[in-house]
């Protein structure tokens, strides 16, 4: 990789962090002043889907519904869970830029590499679980809300669950990479002392 291409991903991932960043703001500002559309899970199969032809029958699991006012708890919930979701990305894009830096300078492995890698990755997997966590429970907290669910006598339910394992992969990738930064550095500074 040249010093241009390095210095391309620096700039590149500065421009995304930035451009994230302000989305998810504006998106935290818009879903807490006014109408909202929200796809909110349904959590029983008891709503049927009417008017499907060849005698084909179907139940719907999730509905988009505009909702005037986020009440403040689960208006709390969608923010915080915005907030760990950006959070979890911008670990990442300081990874790259980070790492563009150290192939720019050609001195990849040093002593805080590994351990910034292994941060990054420990950053990444918690805020991407907890802010899917925290989304979830606040999607499920407005579905009941607004009485989307409809549940018969005596079925409970406590929330829908939606999980995107890959920030928990990519984190745990990321930690296990940190690991072999560490072993680089150890095996640069042992090829040092025979030279």
């Amino acid at each position: 990789m040249s010093r241009t291409d390095a210095l391309f991903l620096m700039i590149a991932s500065a421009a995304a962090a930035v451009t994230t960043t302000a989305l998810t703001v504006s998106g935290i500002v818009a879903s807490a002043a006014g109408p909202v559309t929200l796809t909110l899970p349904v959590a029983t199969t008891h709503q049927a889907a009417s008017g499907l032809s060849v005698g084909a029958t179907g139940h719907y699991t999730a509905l988009d519904a505009t909702i005037p006012v986020i009440p403040s708890g689960p208006a709390a919930l969608l923010a915080w869970a915005g907030a760990l979701n950006q959070l979890g990305i911008l670990a990442v894009l300081a990874l790259i830029c980070l790492l563009a830096y150290r192939l720019r300078s050609e001195i990849l492995f040093t002593r805080g590499s590994g351990w910034l890698l292994g941060a990054g990755g420990f950053v990444l997997a918690l805020a991407g679980t907890v802010g899917q966590i925290l989304d979830s429970i606040a999607r499920s907290r407005l579905a009941d809300l607004i009485g989307v669910n409809g549940r018969p006598p005596g079925e409970y339910y406590l929330f829908s669950f939606d999980f995107n394992v890959g920030p928990l992969v990519l984190g745990i990738a990321l930690l296990l990479v940190a690991g072999v930064f560490e072993f680089g550095r150890k095996l640069q500074k042992d090829t040092e002392g025979l030279v």
